[in-house]
């Protein structure tokens, strides 16, 4: 797939064939590729965990929040649930500001998923506590951004904001809709 085809089909996907299970080494390869990448003053950081087994999943879940958007939407139902989870941490003994690298390293693990077939979800609407306390994570790592993985089962369609409404939704078919602003509202010229 080319660049443009595989940066189309990075969306967030919300909704996964939950029997597809996502192999250890291949979660280990997509956190290669975020190592590659760009880090504020090259201090790297950020620490991952990866969770692929369905009883580790099922502690994940109810430590995220779905879909702001469509707020009668609880999240994807059992068997649409994500197959893995990686979950971004800052290591705080390292630096206490992790600036935009949970960002980058997310859109590359993002990136990397698509080029593997999958699809996922990059989730900052944490009970962080709650997730702390569920995997013991030790307080020296922040806990920065969850990352849902799996086979998406969705249709997710890109199309031209209509006035200023940016908020994506969902038609009769389940079909989501995600609007984006024109290439030209986005480039300036002063």
């Amino acid at each position: 797939m080319d660049f443009s085809e595989l940066v189309s089909k990075c969306r967030s996907y919300r909704r996964f064939d939950e029997s597809f299970r996502i192999d250890y080494e291949l979660l280990k390869k997509l956190i290669g590729y975020a190592r590659l990448s760009a880090s504020a003053a090259n201090r790297q950081p950020l620490k991952y965990l990866i969770y692929n087994k369905p009883e580790d999943c099922e502690k994940i879940f109810p430590c995220t929040a779905w879909a702001g958007y469509l707020p009668d939407w609880p999240g994807p139902e059992p068997g649409e649930r994500p197959a893995a989870y990686i979950i971004i941490l800052g290591d705080t003994t390292i630096t206490e500001s992790f600036g935009i690298d949970p960002g980058i390293a997310a859109q590359t693990i993002m990136l990397g998923a698509v080029n593997e077939g999958l699809g996922g979800c990059m989730i900052a609407s944490i009970k962080k506590d709650k997730l702390r306390e569920e995997l013991q994570i030790p307080l020296q790592y922040e806990i920065l951004l969850v990352l849902a993985l799996g086979k998406p089962v969705e249709k997710v369609v890109i199309e031209d904001i209509r006035g200023d409404n940016v908020k994506y939704w969902r038609d009769e078919n389940n079909v989501h809709h995600v609007p984006k602003r024109t290439l030209d509202e986005l480039i300036l010229k002063l």
